[in-house]
């Protein structure tokens, strides 16, 4: 990075804390490193992140993104307002057979999703477009800090359907959020433990239902 390398310890000792060592070997761990390196580069000229001490992007964007990869299923996954690439493109590295569509609508937000994707030979894409627009079939989609969850079902609820599932990051217990849950949409929400992280997180995941809108904690 520009005048401090990453802190390689704290990035294995969050992977083995969530029990993701095997998942995440060596090899990959320092293709996440290379990742946040690159992040670094360009977020000297291009505002893509307001982390920028080494060990908490580690945390905040490595450890934070990685939480969800037991949750994600089957191998076509929709990042929406991916931003600098988070949570898709360490969930890409974790799982090279997965492939990530990052999509976002900021134009330089996309070239640098587009730089990463070529530096790190990722299994993914870029959709350079606004989430209502994106079109396709994905087994998973995610959504960190994207919006509340009426509004990014509202501009991606088409993307959903009874065969995937939606999960959405949040910081705090979202009551509000879920009580205005449009029908036809169920959710279960999930506490997370980001090691480092002195901060509440939890992982909403959305189905469709046929039995109008319903939620459990």
């Amino acid at each position: 990075m520009s005048s401090q390398t990453i802190p390689a310890s704290i990035l294995a000792a969050g992977l083995h804390a969530l029990e993701l060592d095997d998942a995440v070997p060596a090899a990959t761990q320092q293709r996440l490193l290379d990742y946040l390196a690159l992040l670094d580069q360009w977020n000297q000229h291009t505002n893509l992140t307001a982390v920028r001490e080494r060990s908490a992007m580690v945390t905040r964007h490595l450890l934070d993104s990685l939480v969800l990869l037991p949750h994600v299923r089957g191998t076509r996954l929709a990042d929406l307002g991916s931003g600098a690439g988070l949570p898709g493109i360490p969930l890409a590295l974790a799982r090279p057979d997965l492939h990530v569509t990052l999509v976002d609508s900021n134009g330089k937000k996309a070239r640098f999703l587009q730089a990463a994707i070529d530096t790190l030979k990722l299994n993914a894409d870029v959709a350079h477009l606004r989430v209502e627009a994106l079109r396709g079939s994905f087994d998973t989609i995610t959504a960190r800090a994207l919006a509340s969850l009426p509004d990014m079902l509202r501009w991606g609820g088409h993307l959903l359907t009874r065969d995937n599932i939606w999960l959405a990051q949040k910081g705090r217990y979202p009551d509000a959020e879920l009580a205005a849950l449009p029908a036809g949409y169920a959710a279960a929400t999930l506490p997370l433990h980001v090691p480092g992280l002195d901060a509440a997180r939890h992982v909403v995941i959305i189905r469709r239902s046929d039995t109008g809108s319903r939620h459990a904690p």
